[in-house]
């Protein structure tokens, strides 16, 4: 045992002296988020925070937002809260210290060196000293911080070797697990972490010096391992890894009941437990088997509110851990289910059947809200209340008068014990079909037409309008709604489309409450605009009924192509020749268009007089590359080879 009373002096007078080094930092709106989590203890108003890889403690509020922080903790462990909530208390391994933080500033207010080359690692307050463990797998004990102990007077308030040997056979084995209830001041619970086997200690520290209340040896006869201890408010037991009630009397542990397994807890000071249970917090009243509530959370640690009305728990967040709030703890969530049919008859009656249960009783007689949704209520219209039964299930009849997708939405408002609930379930209501029909399927007109297409529009209930839409062919060019609006008194409504392009055109009518959606489509087909030019040519004249452009024999025809672009568009060079009266097809070849849309092709001399030869240029939908147009031929250019 060393004797440090003359150096932890020294050590407190320096730090107080030096408290630029963890200056409390602003306040920020940001929620808090923690890499390393460093302990977790609430007050009235607000939630601390130790962050042990950044070395610093963050204040949030209620609603997680950060509104204060400090540096300078290095390595923080955990935190504890006096009794009167003015001071904090983190453990700082790092710098082997308890550093004592002003709880509404989180400024530095002293520095309590720990002569120890192990901890200090977990801290409680109770009875008006800080209680902290330390020392290594084999050698770890208890410790004490009395605030009231003023150094300048050569008094040490750091005291350590505090656990009482006498009657543990063995004493502490490691840094052990430490906690404390507001309800029974002066009781400290201790959950050994050097042995699998768990060896736990009750203490009571309300002389300042702690006396053995109760003690288990590492046996495996109650716990196989310590990863957290909660002191059970309103009983003498202590609740272990948050599932196992080890009772205390007569100086030892027996068990005395569990909870479904879980990981850890916190225990709230009106007996309510709040466990993690891998990506669960369940929240369960005093002994109970079935949670009150269940939040579908994955935490590291849970801290109740001190009036028990939300549970603050650090769940991962982007490498880190966020503070989170998870409200209404005490209120049990019901399930609700709602069974309509599949489909239904339009006008005829159908029943809606479901059940209301949860886990916490329901009021007997319990009312839900039923609101049906449908084409003509798209705001929802409601319907008669509906009673519970005794077991949970209910029923009614409605009659939809409007087709298509009917939804049922019943809601349980809540009661004093449970949260609201609301669930749904649609069913497709028949609707009578009508007719639609659009003119020009299938037709070819020339580039640039202007077609007019007409929608014809049968019986309906109430709705007569029709949407015209446009698809020219080409990703280039979108969808396009060119006409919306109500037929005229022959059903009809009409459109104007420039036909440059292929185009599905297609009249939408969406449907009403008694007759079914419908769209009709027709596809019309524009041909390509196409030309040929013809130059060098020396003259142009008739031969019989045709025009010839007259060449030399040694002269070669340049023929310009223009058609409308596209992108990689080409366009068929056809080429024949007159011979003992008939026309012989001599090659056809795709030359690609420019961005200009042109296409020029040398012909080549034939060197020969007396030569007749005729070319056409054709987009072909597909082998040119596209099928934006339909397949169109220009006119044949008729050529003469003189000497």
């Amino acid at each position: 045992m060393r004797s440090t009373s003359a150096a932890t002096a020294l050590a407190v007078l320096f730090s107080s002296a030096a408290l630029s080094v963890a200056a409390a930092g602003p306040a920020s709106a940001a929620t808090a988020v923690v890499a390393s989590p460093g302990g977790i203890v609430t007050d009235g108003q607000r939630v601390f925070l130790g962050d042990s890889s950044a070395g610093k403690v963050l204040a949030a509020d209620h609603t997680g937002a950060v509104r204060a922080s400090v540096s300078g903790v290095a390595g923080v462990t955990d935190l504890a809260l006096s009794e009167d909530g003015a001071t904090l208390y983190a453990a700082s391994p790092a710098r082997h210290e308890i550093v004592a933080l002003d709880a509404a500033t989180l400024g530095v207010k002293a520095r309590y060196a720990v002569a120890t080359d192990t901890g200090p690692r977990h801290v409680a307050f109770s009875a008006g000293k800080v209680w902290f463990t330390y020392g290594d797998q084999w050698d770890g004990d208890l410790g004490s911080v009395d605030p009231a102990v003023d150094p300048e007077t050569g008094a040490d308030p750091v005291a350590l070797a505090q656990f009482p040997k006498e009657g543990t056979s063995v004493g502490m084995w490691g840094q052990a697990l430490l906690d404390t209830d507001p309800q029974r001041p002066g009781v400290l619970a201790v959950g050994e972490t050097g042995l699998s086997t768990g060896s736990m200690a009750v203490l009571d520290v309300s002389s300042g010096t702690p006396q053995l209340t109760a003690w288990h040896s590492g046996d495996y006869s109650l716990n196989h391992g310590i990863g957290d201890v909660d002191l059970v408010a309103g009983a003498d037991e202590v609740l272990v890894n948050g599932t196992d009630r080890d009772a205390y009397a007569d100086g030892k542990f027996a068990k005395a009941g569990a909870y479904p397994a879980g990981q850890r807890a916190d225990v709230a000071s009106d007996g309510l437990i709040a466990q993690i249970a891998g990506s669960k917090v369940a929240v369960y009243r005093p002994n109970a088997k079935q949670p009150v509530r269940t939040y579908s959370v994955t935490a590291s640690d849970v801290a109740w509110a001190p009036d028990s009305s939300r549970i603050f728990a650090l769940v991962p967040s982007g490498g880190g851990y966020a503070l989170k709030a998870l409200t209404n703890p005490t209120l049990n969530v019901p399930t609700l289910t709602v069974n309509a049919p599949a489909t239904a008859a339009r006008a005829k009656p159908l029943t809606v059947t479901g059940k209301l249960s949860a886990t916490v009783p329901l009021p007997a007689g319990a009312q839900l809200s039923v609101t049906r949704t449908d084409i003509e209520s798209p705001n929802g219209k409601a319907l008669p209340a509906v009673t519970v039964k005794a077991d949970g299930t209910y029923s009614f009849t409605n009659t939809p008068p409007a087709g298509g997708k009917v939804k049922y939405t019943v809601k349980y408002a809540g009661d004093a014990t449970h949260t609201s609930a609301t669930a749904s379930d649609t069913v497709e209501v028949s609707r009578a079909a009508t007719s639609l029909s659009l003119n020009n399927n299938g037709k070819v007109y020339g580039y640039g037409a202007d077609v007019r297409f007409t929608a014809h529009l049968g019986k309906t209930y109430k709705n007569r309008t029709v949407e015209i839409w446009a698809d020219p062919y080409g990703k280039d060019k979108p969808k396009k709604l060119i006409k919306k609006g109500t037929v005229n008194s022959n059903g009809n409504l009409s459109a104007v489309v420039d036909m440059k392009r292929n185009t599905a055109v297609t009249a939408v009518f969406k449907g009403d409450a008694r007759y079914k959606p419908k769209t009709v489509k027709s596809t019309a087909y524009a041909r390509a605009k196409v030309s040929v030019a013809v130059s060098k040519h020396y003259k142009k004249a008739k031969i019989g009924t045709k025009t010839y452009y007259w060449f030399r024999k040694s002269t070669d025809p340049l023929l310009t192509t223009t058609m409308n672009y596209y992108q990689g568009r080409q366009q068929r060079f056809d080429l024949q020749v007159y011979y003992q009266g008939s026309w012989y097809a001599l090659d056809s070849e795709y030359f690609q268009l420019g961005p200009d849309g042109k296409s020029a092709v040398s012909l080549g001399a034939p060197g020969e007089a007396g030569i007749k030869a005729r070319m056409r240029s054709v987009y072909v939908k597909g082998s040119s590359g596209d099928n934006v147009n339909a397949t169109t031929y220009s006119s044949w250019k008729y050529l003469y080879f003189s000497n």
